[in-house]
């Protein structure tokens, strides 16, 4: 899993906000509202994220209509994986991770650990 260039962080945020399938000119108005930016561009960087597989796409009309394959949080579980495995001693690195943790996130942790518990 491979982490996302700024206009595909952006296209995949707009994307999740969604919560539907949408077409490149709905994304390419959406994002207009923000900057000047190319029809060409926004079909570009969505059909990369097609094919990285963060993307699943089909054919309306003559327009290619595209969805998220995950959710963020999915997306952001992977990259947590990944991370974790390029970590080398993965219990050295959790032993790390947890350290650092606020005491926000570790309620959050224990809150995950009650609706999925480990082993």
């Amino acid at each position: 899993m491979r982490g996302l260039g700024d206009l595909e962080s952006v296209i995949m945020e707009r994307l999740w906000s969604y919560r539907r399938p949408a077409p490149v000119r709905d994304v390419l108005e959406d994002l207009r509202a923000e900057r000047e930016i190319a029809y060409t561009t926004v079909m570009t960087v969505m059909d990369k994220l097609h094919t990285k597989g963060l993307l699943r796409r089909r054919m309306v009309g003559r327009a290619y209509v595209y969805e998220t394959v995950a959710s963020r949080e999915a997306y952001v579980a992977d990259l947590m994986r990944d991370a974790l495995a390029s970590g080398g001693n993965r219990t050295a690195t959790l032993v790390h991770f947890l350290e650092r943790l606020t005491p926000e996130e570790s309620a959050a942790l224990d809150a995950a650990l009650r609706v999925c518990p480990l082993g």
